[in-house]
């Protein structure tokens, strides 16, 4: 578990901030806010400045709104801006509009490009712009070259800080630029070799440099079998790359095949993490959402899909409505039917699930599709059979009706089959249609197998027993 850092050897040894189960301690976070509330700069700076970035990430996210402001506040040039990146969106965001643009532009001068891009990307544009001008030309430059490429894309992401170098150079000349050049990135791992037109000619793993004499040339030792990505590929995608080939940086161009960046692999393990976050989110229909958002924000996001719930949840009563005289004469129906819907609901939800993840990953395609779709719908029988059994005797002595058990496991069988079906084929249609799959999916397959196992169950039991 990460503490805080202390390099100072005569500086008391810092507290953990974090408990035995990796929670943020209470008295810890209470003498924070003390500090805060007290205006106390010198003890917020012994406390909180020698954190990681990610330990003070947790740490905004702890504190209220206005705590957050007056702790960058009183931190000044002691606060990392760095660790912007390490919150929820909306905490960070809530957060930059509370400071002054002057302030942020100083922070986050400091910072790499890309995640000084990460931070001002969510920014209104005239805000944006203004914290662009009062930095310095060569990193507004970068910056605003980088946010000019669409959003989720590898552009955005990429870090514009790299070492470039012509391929007619030797490994010593390469290795005395290295040695004397104070403007280099601070962690690098490969040199890439550009022509005039800063076109990507190869890559020089550094390792490599240092297994060759000093009077080899680079065009004869890089490595022209490279991977590139363009800067306006979608950064899920770049991301799937870097997962193929086992990739830790690889360069970006333009549509000119000019070097104009570079990703690594821990801006490539923030994309995966984002994107399933994003998944799940839309799974269950609440978009972007995070727990730091504010109530209105929360009824936003999620309204939109409460509502079709509802118009679905409607079409489901319907057909529940075209039973009334059934239901009437017979109770255990209006008691039993929900059992049905629910195991179906179930089933298709699992299904649905494997599948939104499957076509998320490439994994599902024209070329696997249809085998998936038959293993699903035996899976769905297999299931429904067994639980159709079970449910049957259960329903058999519970109303003491052999009739009774045979129609709900049969409407049981129906469902689960149904429910196998449109957990894969909703999701595949919906990718077809180009529509997202994990937004749209949970909600059709629910109104289906609830449409589907209440009128299965209903319309047996009428004609079993004879209620039409």
């Amino acid at each position: 578990m990460n503490q805080p850092v202390n390099n100072d050897p005569e500086a008391p040894e810092p507290q953990p901030i974090y408990d035995e189960d990796g929670r943020l301690r209470p008295d810890w976070l209470d003498a924070l806010r003390a500090a805060i509330e007290a205006g106390d700069a010198e003890a917020l700076r012994e406390q909180a400045a020698p954190l990681h970035e990610s330990e003070m990430g947790d740490v905004i996210e702890a504190l209220s709104a206005d705590d957050r402001v007056r702790l960058v506040t009183l931190l000044g040039d002691a606060f990392d801006y760095l660790a912007l990146t390490e919150v929820d969106d909306s905490v960070r965001i809530d957060l930059m509009e509370s400071l002054p643009n002057s302030e942020i532009a100083r922070g986050v001068a400091d910072l790499d490009s890309d995640d000084a891009v990460y931070i001002l990307e969510d920014l209104e544009a005239e805000d944006r712009d203004e914290i662009l001008a009062q930095m310095p030309v060569f990193e507004r430059i970068s910056l605003k070259r980088s946010l000019d490429f669409p959003e989720d894309s590898a552009g955005r992401r990429m870090q514009t800080e790299f070492i470039a170098i012509p391929p007619f150079w030797t490994v010593g000349q390469t290795i005395d630029y290295l040695r004397t050049n104070d403007d280099l990135p601070d962690e690098f791992y490969q040199i890439y070799v550009v022509d005039p037109g800063f076109k990507l000619l190869g890559v020089l793993p550094l390792d490599r440099i240092l297994r060759v004499q000093r009077a080899t040339r680079i065009e004869d030792l890089m490595n022209t079998q490279l991977r590139e990505i363009e800067a306006t590929l979608d950064q899920e995608e770049a991301a799937r790359i870097f997962e193929r080939y086992d990739e830790i940086e690889v360069a970006v161009v333009d549509e000119g095949r000019r070097l104009v960046g570079i990703l690594t692999v821990d801006d490539i393990v923030d994309v995966i993490n984002e994107e399933a976050n994003e998944d799940i989110h839309r799974l269950g229909g609440v978009g972007d959402e995070d727990i730091s958002r504010s109530v209105p924000g929360v009824v936003r996001s999620r309204a939109t899909w409460l509502a079709v719930n509802l118009g679905t949840a409607t079409l489901a009563s319907l057909v529940i409505g075209l039973f009334d005289d059934t239901i009437s004469q017979m109770v255990a129906l209006a008691v039993l039917m929900p059992i049905v819907a629910s195991m179906g609901g179930v089933a298709g939800t699992q299904t649905m699930t494997v599948t939104v993840r499957a076509i998320s990953q490439r994994e599902l395609d024209r070329n696997n599709a249809w085998r998936l779709i038959r293993r699903e719908l035996l899976v769905g029988l297999t299931n429904g059979a067994i639980f159709a059994v079970l449910l049957g005797l259960i329903t058999g002595f519970r109303f003491a009706d052999a009739g009774l058990g045979i129609v709900i496991a049969a409407a049981m069988v129906v469902n689960m089959v149904v429910a196998g079906g449109s957990g894969i084929l909703i999701p595949l249609t919906l990718e077809k249609l180009k529509l997202d799959p994990a937004v749209a999916s949970s909600t059709f397959v629910m109104t289906l197998t609830d449409v589907v196992g209440f009128f299965a169950f209903l319309t047996l039991a009428g004609w079993w027993f004879g209620l039409f």
